[in-house]
């Protein structure tokens, strides 16, 4: 499969930096616990410091939701909707173990984490401006057409994975109990954002290899390599 994002999406948004994580053999729970708690207290301990709008990873994606044309207190990046949460709720939901720890790792570092199940990928994702024909599939299991000009994340059949970017994820390739080969997706714009997102790369791959001992494959895009096929 491949992942990549479209020429337009690197002009519209220079300061993107994007890690791709491909791992197999993640079926089932996993061998040894996840630090969740760990990473869900690093984050709490910089929410003691003032709320996540004000965290500059945060103030990046709201940017760039403003350059797309979406509000963004009604349109938040995924990492900004988890510490939301994590302030006004105390926890984030336990979803599926792999769920679980992308969520942790988000909160923890505040950069959006998506994770695919990549047999329900369709062969290939590219980040592009959508058509508006596009189906995008909810959790709840209703279709919808994303707008034309909204970034989504595309398969070569017309599915869009995401909308609004890092906004929601779709239930077409949402991890589920048979889930063994996900596509990780880390993308972030705020400055130190080159050391940051290999960073989160490290944490995610470091765990799938301990809990679930996965062959992991990484990888950061740019625009003079903007796809990765594995």
């Amino acid at each position: 499969m491949y992942f990549q994002h479209s020429p337009e999406v690197w002009a519209a948004h220079p300061g993107l930096v994007a890690g791709i994580l491909y791992a197999e053999g993640v079926g089932g729970p996993p061998r040894a616990g996840l630090p969740l708690g760990d990473l869900h207290a690093v984050a709490r301990d910089r929410l003691a410091g003032g709320t996540e709008a004000s965290f500059p990873e945060i103030q990046a994606w709201r940017r760039a939701f403003s350059r797309m044309g979406l509000a963004p207190t009604r349109y938040r990046c995924a990492a900004e909707s988890l510490l939301r949460r994590l302030r006004t709720e105390g926890d984030l939901p336990e979803v599926h173990p792999l769920v679980d720890l992308g969520n942790a790792v988000s909160a923890a570092y505040a950069i959006p984490v998506g994770i695919l199940d990549v047999p329900r990928v369709g062969g290939g994702i590219e980040v592009r401006p959508a058509r508006g024909d596009e189906r995008y599939l909810t959790f709840a299991g209703a279709e919808e057409h994303p707008d034309p000009g909204e970034v989504i994340f595309a398969d070569p059949q017309g599915r869009a994975h995401a909308r609004r970017w890092t906004n929601r994820q779709s239930g077409w390739s949402a991890v589920r109990e048979d889930t063994a080969t996900v596509l990780v997706v880390v993308e972030a714009m705020h400055e130190g954002a080159e050391r940051d997102v290999p960073v989160v790369l490290d944490a995610i791959g470091r765990e799938l290899r301990r809990g679930w001992s996965a062959p992991c494959r990484s990888a950061l895009l740019s625009p003079a390599a903007p796809r990765v096929e594995f």
